[in-house]
């Protein structure tokens, strides 16, 4: 774990861990975790140098770690440089290659320090606070898509083959980020983790874990060792970020919700709960 001092005088506590999993020889994922940067990318699966574009992404988002806030300017550009990078890699292979990305980044919104929450495919970001946890992000997933039309039931999810088919990601033909603005509240732990993780530990196992463990490090290990203790079929990377101070001192009402409508990054216009970004076609 590392306790840091990131822009605006917040200060973190964060730790990372990416773990191959029990049933595959090469990890795809790749995990960046430098203020004002916090995320996960997931080479997609069955695609050639699946680590490769993963790596891709990571390090197209490299640039904007510092001392001070992101600037959505910068967001912006290195989404694209992740998607020519991308690119690059694919160019080389007879499969061609993608990957998923999802993170947080500080910046500042009016004057108060924000995360900016965003994801391209089906990695998470959730938002734990006191006891209760919730997800920020909406999967770009087939399920997904089905219970947002009302043609699946969100119970009936799990027993749905096609579940985890992925319908947005650096890559492929649609690769639009949605994003979120949420204000940065003291106290609060945010988990940032690929679908190895909440594919294998339903959420009320992610919020006991997130509950009970004490320290971002200990948060870490022990979410990679319950994903591998209930099967391991995937990698698994997750980052813990503990907001310790310098933050917001209340909670605002935030709630994404499976049906929510969240931007796209390519419209500059903020109005304070979703900056709409769209990257790609």
């Amino acid at each position: 774990m590392s306790e840091l001092t990131a822009a605006g005088g917040i200060v973190l506590a964060v730790a990372s861990l990416t773990d191959p999993g029990l049933k595959r020889e090469v990890n795809e994922d790749s995990l960046f975790a430098e203020s004002p940067v916090f995320l996960v990318a997931d080479g997609m699966g069955g695609y050639e140098a699946g680590d490769l574009a993963s790596a891709a992404v990571v390090a197209a988002f490299r640039g904007l770690a510092g001392d001070g806030f992101a600037e959505l300017t910068g967001i912006r550009a290195a989404l694209v440089a992740a998607s020519v990078g991308v690119a690059e890699v694919a160019g080389t292979t007879s499969r061609g290659a993608g990957s998923t990305v999802t993170g947080a980044v500080l910046v500042e919104h009016e004057g108060v320090p924000h995360w900016l929450v965003f994801n391209v495919g089906d990695s998470r970001v959730y938002r734990h606070f006191g006891s209760e946890l919730e997800q920020l992000t909406v999967d770009h997933s087939l399920g997904q898509e089905l219970v947002d039309k009302g043609e699946l039931r969100r119970e009936d999810m799990s027993a749905f083959a096609d579940r985890n088919v992925i319908t947005r990601a650096i890559g492929a033909a649609d690769s639009t980020a949605d994003s979120w603005l949420v204000p940065v509240v003291n106290g609060e732990r945010l988990l940032i983790c690929s679908d190895g993780l909440h594919s294998e530990l339903p959420d009320e196992g992610i919020r006991a874990t997130l509950t009970m463990s004490g320290k971002p490090e200990s948060a870490v290990a022990t979410l990679v060792q319950r994903a591998k203790a209930a099967g391991g079929r995937d990698n698994i990377s997750v980052i813990v970020i503990d907001v310790i101070s310098g933050g917001s001192l209340l909670v605002g009402e935030f709630t994404t919700g499976a049906a929510a409508v969240a931007g796209d990054l390519s419209d500059p216009e903020l109005d304070g709960t979703t900056i709409p970004v769209r990257v790609g076609s």
